[in-house]
């Protein structure tokens, strides 16, 4: 399941072209719930992308920073070693 939470965020739709006509202050919130695949790659020559995609099509991709990517890798392996996720 993919939810979006997207605030102030006003597209125009003219003739077959999306143009954003709204405020600068746009946010967005994507959560991708059970996905069936989910893997990481190198992305460009500095960065990692991470990737997720359940079975009806849905994927979400994160470019991260080397350091970024490192600091979510320690956190994998902490929950790991607290053997409360990984049990």
């Amino acid at each position: 399941m993919l939810a979006l939470d997207i605030e102030n965020f006003l597209v125009e739709i003219d003739e077959g072209t999306l143009k954003h006509v709204g405020p600068k202050t746009k946010a967005a919130t994507a959560k991708l719930f059970d996905p069936e695949e989910a893997g990481a790659r190198a992305f460009g020559d500095s960065q990692v992308k991470v990737t997720a995609a359940d079975d009806d099509g849905n994927e979400v991709q994160i470019a991260l920073s080397p350091a970024q990517a490192v600091a979510v890798a320690e956190d994998l392996e902490r929950l790991r070693e607290e053997g409360t996720v990984f049990e």
